[in-house]
């Protein structure tokens, strides 16, 4: 989820060489590696295409086959769908990227996709903390299971999966992106994360880790304690 920045030229990246402080940024990826890119792009349209088919297929059934509309398959329903989101904000401008050599994206474009990507990838944790919950009633307390796991209940638990990231995520985006970005655009990264962009800030970039590692205790670290316990219970 998060990747490394540094300052360079962009070996096989005609006309882009001396980009230093223009509008957006580029993605370096695998630029030093030319050789790789036809490669890199085969395997990540294979994964790509392994995600969307899978995940949709997932969705599909759950929908269609009535033995399957319980809070399982419908938390199952819902991860699916947040993966085939994920996936989507990242790996599409990275085939890009690999087909056409250009590794530039915009400075709003990289916000939206810096947003998108701490927003699914938060609210996956607390999706999996909610599906670790639904199995640690069913198993734990299943006379209880219908009552407690009841329709209205599902929603609530996925639609604050969901609300409980967005104003978070907003003020952190906007945190990183009102920092003065004054040394060079480019980005050893395939996109935009917090991390590279901490590194390419010519400013303090302190309560912007502080933030960060809350954001990571609050969303990644305590969901996956919360699933660890439930399971070993």
């Amino acid at each position: 989820m998060f990747g490394l920045l540094s300052v360079g030229k962009m070996p096989g990246r005609t006309g882009l060489e001396n980009h230093t402080a223009g509008p957006g940024f580029i993605l370096l990826g695998f630029s030093d590696h030319p050789s790789l890119q036809g490669s890199c792009f085969t395997v990540f349209l294979i994964i790509y295409l392994m995600v969307l088919i899978g995940n949709s297929l997932i969705a599909l059934i759950t929908v269609m086959d009535s033995s399957l509309h319980s809070p399982m398959y419908f938390f199952l329903r819902n991860l699916s769908f947040l993966e085939i989101c994920y996936t989507s904000v990242t790996l599409p401008n990275m085939l890009v990227g690999f087909l056409m050599d250009d590794g530039r994206i915009s400075f709003l474009g990289c916000a939206a996709q810096l947003y998108f990507l701490v927003l699914l990838g938060s609210t996956e944790c607390l999706l999996l903390a909610a599906m670790a919950y639904d199995r640690y009633i069913a198993i734990c307390d299943p006379l209880r299971y219908p009552l407690t796991m009841n329709g209205g209940h599902c929603v609530r638990l996925v639609v604050g999966s969901w609300m409980v990231v967005v104003p978070v995520q907003v003020g952190q985006t906007y945190q990183v992106f009102t920092l003065p970005f004054c040394a060079s655009h480019d980005l050893h990264h395939f996109f935009c994360d917090v991390p590279p962009l901490l590194e390419l800030a010519c400013a303090d970039t302190f309560w912007n880790l502080v933030t960060l590692y809350t954001i990571i205790l609050f969303f990644a670290i305590l969901p996956f304690c919360f699933i660890v316990i439930s399971y070993t219970k």
